[in-house]
């Protein structure tokens, strides 16, 4: 049992403070590019206003706009995508990708005014991402979106792709996860034996190495098929990468993951997530496909979890923490980064900080917790409890 402390400085107050009301600076994904490719206006809800995705018919360019028209506020998610413009439903004013208006049928010129604001976009991986930034400016050098060469490979599986809107909770309970190793016992049913914590600059990193809970079926358990090993990088506040390595049947599976996200409201945003697998020698397309899906229903479970514990439970600013918790502080002072002016970013947020766990207490307790569960369904030993 944990010793107690001799001091009782009575019972500790949750400092539950409002989320911030700016959104994170950085890029954001909006979804597969191929999506918004259908030639018609996609409305998309994010950063406390609404957005419209379009494709320009000529150029082939995707473009992201306001979506209500500066002349009388027509819906241009509405409306028709003509030649390299998005025309108003409501009174046909054409909108470039530049922000900048076209054209009017009616009128014998444009307002030399008539803009409204363009988002810069950016396609990789086979992904749509938006540019987010209060104070306006453009992405620092260096600060983009990693190629994931699996997604352009005939050697990978196509993605899959799942979209889940979560309501009443802010973006920083997804990011908490990075450091947070325990809950993956609990909540996700895995059983780490390593876990490290990396922060440098916009990307945050977890590398963690899991075994099978004997304990678990298949169903119950994201690293059921054997050892895993993942490498997961937040590049900056809302695009993940994991890399993972699972050992089963005498070979190596290779996936990677996408989770990420993009802010509704200060209290609500939406969560995607997608999969991709190494076709193994002698794999199929059809067989890359359906391990690309069992990957991904992995994810969904695994999210379904999560998201079952963000909506119950209360924001917390000054988590309580014991010598086995992961660097909690630390990364939200390295997410703090994304929510200030720039000219307010301290070496603080963005020096190389890392943490590695010391497993061995957690292992030995979840070993015997394991073993516990096996004898009494009579259907294993401690020998089973954890490699």
């Amino acid at each position: 049992m944990s010793a107690r402390s001799t001091t009782d400085h009575g019972p500790r107050t949750i400092e539950a403070g409002a989320p911030p009301a700016r959104y994170a600076r950085g890029w954001h994904c909006l979804g597969p590019a191929e999506k918004f490719k259908d030639g018609a206006p996609h409305e998309i809800e994010a950063f406390g206003t609404k957005l419209v995705v379009f494709q320009a018919r000529d150029s082939g360019a995707l473009h992201v706009l306001n979506t209500f028209c500066p002349h009388m506020g027509g819906n241009l998610a509405h409306g028709t995508v003509k030649g390299d413009a998005l025309a108003c439903p409501f009174h046909d004013w054409r909108w470039g990708g530049d922000g900048k208006c076209a054209g009017i049928p009616y009128a014998h010129r444009v307002p030399p005014r008539a803009r409204t604001r363009a988002w810069r976009t950016l396609e990789e991986n086979r992904q749509l991402f938006v540019w987010h930034d209060p104070q306006g400016a453009p992405p620092p050098e260096g600060v983009t979106i990693p190629r994931i060469e699996g997604a352009f490979s005939d050697e990978w599986s196509d993605w899959t792709w799942h979209t889940v809107r979560i309501d009443g909770a802010n973006c920083r309970e997804i990011v908490d996860n990075v450091v947070d190793m325990a809950h993956f016992f609990y909540v996700h049913n895995a059983f780490p034996t390593y876990f490290k914590n990396v922060f440098e600059g916009h990307v945050a990193s977890q590398y963690m190495t899991s075994d099978p809970r004997a304990d678990m079926t298949a169903a119950d358990t994201l690293s059921a098929q054997g050892r895993l090993r993942s490498e997961a990088s937040y590049y900056g506040p809302s695009y993940m990468i994991d890399h993972l390595w699972t050992e089963t049947g005498g070979a190596t599976v290779e996936t990677v993951l996408v989770n990420c996200h993009y802010p509704v409201t200060p209290d609500s945003f939406v969560l995607q997530y997608g999969a991709l697998v190494r076709k193994l020698p002698g794999m199929s397309d059809d067989e890359a496909a359906q391990a690309a899906a069992q990957a991904a229903e992995g994810l969904a479970t695994g999210f379904e979890e999560d998201i079952a514990i963000w909506r119950a439970k209360t924001r917390i600013d000054n988590p309580l923490l014991c010598d086995q918790d992961g660097p909690v502080y630390q990364l939200r002072r390295w997410y703090e980064q994304f929510y200030v002016d720039v000219e307010d970013v301290r070496p603080e947020m963005t020096d190389r900080f890392e943490f590695e766990i010391d497993t061995e207490r957690a292992v030995a307790v979840w070993r015997a917790e394991v073993a516990a569960n096996l004898a009494r369904r009579g259907t294993g030993t401690a020998a089973g409890a954890g490699k």
